[in-house]
């Protein structure tokens, strides 16, 4: 790489670094957030600190930062964003030895103004993180696909450290590594393999014998039998597939914001093929990096919520949109000022949707989201005492019963609704930021519980606390109004009718 290239990545790194920085969120935003958190103090996959399966290195990495920080959410965000600095420097990389500096600049670019990379590069959540590893993985598996024989041992490395930060990414990126074996010889083949093989077990082992593998085991199964097995294309309608296939098509459109046209805008133009291989190549390459990730998440699990999944395919096509956009740009016929001010209004555009866009996976509903965690974080504790009061929070991925456990950890903290697991049905209760599951609800002193609030302004979180209110006797609960938010109150021998199988002893409830 010349001056020109590493002053270009050096200008995206610090733009990167800048936008995520002031944009960064205050609270921890998921449920996965607060998990991750929790870990950071006992790591422990049974009790979803974090939820399976595991994310060991990552939460490694965690407890490292966080010796800088001595704050959970802090740590996490800024390993997003060194890791998403760690992508764009990347995806320049690839793209520059794909189509040359002009496409490297662009791809940078609409990985700079994604709105979903920007907004996973600014909370305590994994994605950022799978999307450097994925493009990290890719360029290797590019360099071995081009007969380099010295890239074999580190790319087969990396797709094994991307697995203990995300054992998915052993799905996505393995094939592609594998596929990227074909084009050298056996003995470097093998090599490669057995580095894989050394690469698992240096951090699963660690893993097991931290969680006990019984425990570890049972949690995973219990876990992708309660929520991802249940819509596969082999238990389900075909429409499932089918919807999973649209929302896979609307994050797209997220993900890249203008620049989602530039297929459209751009393909039909040529380029200078560099001397490593034919396009071909690279179409038939980029298709093997990703099919395993679309396949996946097209016919076995996909929900909106989870939009930063499709981030670890994200970087090949930065790539090729950089290419694009680079044709489109060299065919427009206007001066270079014009230019310029055409793609300072797609940066804009993008950066409304980023700021504006009503979805989870925006900056304007993360500060809608801290400003109500902290009102009702702040108007609970004048309702009720941790002593008279059991806080239930429901199982939600925002205002859900971890963040209610997290940020008001002296009260009890009881999940509805109960769960079942392979050792029967079971309730996740917090205090003091420490999370039990227990078949029989805890004793207390405490004479009544107050519902934690889910957000405003969403009809089905409000249909939800209607269905859950009707369980309940007339008159048995009362409402009280603080910070804009309703609480729910009521007896604490009520609980009975939302934990039945927890209430059944003598002395619960």
């Amino acid at each position: 790489m010349n001056s020109r290239n590493l002053r270009d990545e050096t200008v995206l790194v610090v733009a990167t670094a800048l936008t995520r920085y002031a944009f960064r969120s205050h609270y921890l935003y998921d449920i996965d957030s607060v998990n991750f958190a929790l870990a950071l103090k006992s790591f422990d996959p049974a009790v979803h600190q974090p939820h399976p399966p595991g994310y060991f290195l990552y939460v490694c990495l965690g407890r490292l930062v966080d010796l800088f920080f001595h704050d959970a959410n802090a740590t996490f965000v800024a390993i997003s964003i060194l890791f998403s600095c760690g992508a764009v420097a990347t995806i320049y990389v690839l793209a520059n030895d794909w189509f040359g500096r002009n496409a490297a600049v662009f791809a940078g670019l609409i990985f700079v103004f994604s709105p979903l990379a920007w907004f996973h590069g600014t909370v305590a959540l994994t994605y950022a993180v799978e999307a450097f590893f994925s493009v990290l993985a890719g360029y290797l598996c590019w360099r071995i696909c081009c007969a380099e024989g010295r890239f074999v041992v580190p790319g087969a490395v990396v797709v094994g450290l991307a697995a203990g930060f995300r054992p998915s990414s052993l799905l996505l990126l393995g094939p592609l590594l594998f596929f990227s074996f074909c084009s050298v010889n056996r003995r470097q083949a093998a090599g490669g393999v057995a580095a894989l093989a050394l690469t698992l077990p240096a951090w699963l082992i660690p893993l097991i014998r931290t969680t006990g593998g019984g425990a570890y085991i049972s949690s995973f199964v219990s876990l992708w039998l309660t929520v991802p097995s249940r819509g596969t294309v082999f238990n389900s309608s075909p429409l499932n597939s089918f919807a999973r296939a649209c929302v896979i098509a609307g994050i797209y459109l997220l993900c890249f914001g203008c620049a989602a046209i530039l297929p459209v805008l751009g393909s039909g133009g040529r380029y200078t093929v560099d001397s490593c291989g034919t396009d071909r190549r690279k179409v038939i390459f980029t298709r093997v990096w990703m099919a395993p990730g679309l396949l996946f998440f097209t016919f076995v699990y996909l929900k909106f919520v989870n939009s930063g999944y499709l981030l670890a395919l994200a970087p090949p096509v930065c790539a090729w949109m950089g290419l694009w956009a680079s044709v489109w740009y060299g065919g427009l016929r206007w001066s270079r000022a014009l230019k310029m001010l055409l793609i300072a209004g797609c940066a804009a555009a993008n950066t409304a949707i980023f700021i504006f866009l009503p979805v989870y996976c925006s900056y304007g509903a993360e500060r809608r989201f801290e400003r109500e965690i902290a009102s009702i974080n702040g108007a609970l504790r004048q309702i009720a005492s941790p002593r008279d009061a059991v806080i239930v929070g429901f199982d939600s991925h925002f205002l859900g019963y971890r963040h209610a456990g997290y940020y008001l950890p002296g009260y009890l903290t009881v999940q509805f609704p109960e769960v079942r697991l392979i050792s029967g049905t079971r309730v996740f209760t917090m205090q003091h930021r420490e999370t039990r599951v227990q078949a029989i609800l805890p004793a207390t002193s405490a004479h009544e519980f107050v519902m934690f609030p889910l957000p405003l302004g969403d009809k089905e979180y409000s249909d939800y606390l209607a269905s859950v209110r009707k369980r309940f006797p007339p008159g048995d609960l009362r409402t009280v109004v603080g910070g804009g938010h309703e609480f729910t109150l009521g007896p604490i021998g009520d609980l009975r009718y939302l934990f039945p199988d927890a209430c059944k002893q003598p002395d619960a409830c």
